[in-house]
């Protein structure tokens, strides 16, 4: 088992790594975005809270795409109001809860898409690939540090 001293520094080093993956990947290919701010408090509860029921794949993948689906369907099909901001969040929620697969990160999806205009290859890349990039990222460093 890794020393509850040390931790902190992999927790830290292992987000690090994984969101300079997806910042390098996205500075390096063609592929469109591999990157997006919720990714980042992602790999806090990943990385730094692992046993959480909310950083486990599932949660991660499936809360990640859930949340973006409603922001890509909102911004297509209701446009950007005020009102619809708030409507997706909730719907968004609302889905993970039911669904199961509640990460709390991925609540800010519906408005960052909205926002920012995105369509659905957005769902893609950065959502779908990001999110499975942090949850590999996620299993290994658990394999290599946290063997009980």
């Amino acid at each position: 088992m890794l020393d509850s001293k040390l931790f902190p520094l992999v927790a830290g080093i292992a987000a690090a790594v994984t969101i300079s993956i997806l910042a390098y990947l996205e500075a390096f290919t063609s592929a469109g975005l591999w990157l997006m701010a919720p990714f980042g408090a992602s790999t806090v509860l990943v990385f730094g809270l692992p046993k959480s029921p909310l950083a486990q794949p599932k949660n991660v993948i499936f809360g990640h795409v859930l949340s973006a689906l409603v922001g890509v369907v909102f911004v297509t099909y209701v446009g950007v109001e005020p009102w619809s901001l708030g409507a997706a969040t909730g719907v968004a929620i609302a889905l993970m809860l039911v669904t199961k697969t509640t990460h709390p990160p991925a609540g800010a999806n519906p408005v960052l898409i909205m926002l920012t205009g995105q369509s659905w290859s957005f769902l893609l890349t950065p959502v779908a690939i990001g999110a499975v990039v942090i949850v590999a990222m996620g299993f290994l460093v658990n394999k290599l540090v946290h063997k009980s």
